[in-house]
């Protein structure tokens, strides 16, 4: 289970509901990747990354968008591969009585696991959240504010919905921590062209459900 700060899913639920009224852009691959490539460019994406890894909180909104979606392009990027770190992890998003006792532990094991998938959300978040339970509120909120800045990138890619405007990830992992920040519940999920397809239960919320579009995934098939 994902635990995230609930003042930050509130946030989110903002968000998510004003998206619907302002401009969104799909990623323009072909130029992320110029751009990303481009050694003079401020999109550099090895200097991105470093940003990112150093929990730097001066990163632009178009510097999350090219370094969530510059990802597709690294020789790193395995959307479907799970690292036994992240495996390690699961027994702790799982419990519903974390000790204080752990939380070194799983600190270790969230970084290590970043250092393997560098925008692995649902780890990232997590992470944050044990800092926030051990008292290390400025690593928190370091941590917090680039998982945020790059759930930017995601909610700048669309509105979620329909496929033609549905929200671009680059891992379905990303889709699930889409709805737990927004504390919106799956009721099925399906595949409808490039897009995942997650339905909510009937009269529920205020939409039938939510797309997201995951034309990266496919190119990759199931590369692990």
């Amino acid at each position: 289970m994902l635990k995230p700060f609930l003042f930050f899913s509130l946030i989110f639920i903002s968000t998510f509901s004003f998206s619907q009224q302002k401009e969104y852009e799909a990623p323009n691959y072909k130029v992320i990747q110029k751009n990303i490539e481009n050694k003079d460019s401020e999109f550099y994406y090895p200097k991105l990354m470093d940003k990112l890894k150093a929990n730097d909180t001066l990163i632009t909104n178009d510097q999350y968008r090219h370094l969530y979606f510059g990802y597709t392009f690294q020789k790193e990027y395995h959307p479907y591969k799970i690292s036994e770190n992240e495996k390690k992890l699961i027994p702790y998003f799982q419990s519903k009585d974390l000790k204080k006792s752990d939380y070194a532990e799983i600190i270790k094991i969230s970084n290590a696991s970043l250092k393997e998938f560098p925008l692995n959300l649902r780890v990232m978040n997590f992470l944050a959240y044990i800092y926030h339970l051990d008292g290390n509120e400025a690593m928190a909120k370091k941590v917090s504010h680039n998982f945020y800045g790059l759930f930017g990138a995601i909610f700048s890619s669309g509105d979620g919905r329909d496929c033609k405007t549905g929200f671009h990830v680059i891992a379905v992992s990303h889709e699930y921590v889409v709805m737990n920040i927004l504390q919106l519940e799956t009721a099925s999920q399906g595949l409808s062209g490039d897009c995942d397809y997650l339905s909510l239960e009937k009269d529920k919320y205020k939409l039938p459900g939510v797309y997201f579009n995951i034309t990266k995934l496919k190119e990759k098939g199931f590369d692990f």
